[in-house]
């Protein structure tokens, strides 16, 4: 393994795995208050194993990918994405810092482009900065 492949296997873990394990890991305190947390909680309290479990998986690999995306985002990986067309384009910079927005927002990539079930905790803020006429 070349040291350019271990520095991104270290990075990788560090900012996207570890950062998303640390994320669930606060969701479990019981002091958290977030909606992740608030969801996690009911879902332990009222539901079977199995139920339990379709609540946690979708909102895991949405953090996990959150993180990967703000790892992006914030310069840590630096990543090139060579689109259908033959174009490769820079993610940090063409992304302007917003790839992780773009994915978790009311209107995002999971509602836009996913076949499979998300937690929408924003969906309550939609409209509430909209000018009135």
């Amino acid at each position: 393994m070349t040291p350019e492949i271990e520095e991104f296997a270290r990075t990788l873990v560090r900012f996207v795995r570890d950062a998303a394990v640390q994320s669930g890991d606060r969701a479990l305190l019981p002091t958290a208050r977030s909606p992740v947390a608030k969801r996690w909680a009911k879902a332990a309290n009222e539901e079977a194993p199995t139920d339990l479990a379709r609540v946690l998986i979708p909102d895991v690999v949405d953090e996990t990918i959150f993180y990967l995306l703000q790892a992006i985002d914030q310069g840590s990986l630096r990543i090139a994405y060579a689109a259908a067309n033959g174009k490769v384009v820079d993610l940090t910079a063409e992304g302007l810092g917003e790839l992780s927005g773009w994915f978790m927002g009311s209107d995002g990539w999971r509602a836009k482009y996913s076949k499979e079930r998300f937690t929408d905790d924003f969906s309550d803020l939609r409209g509430r900065h909209s000018s009135a006429p």
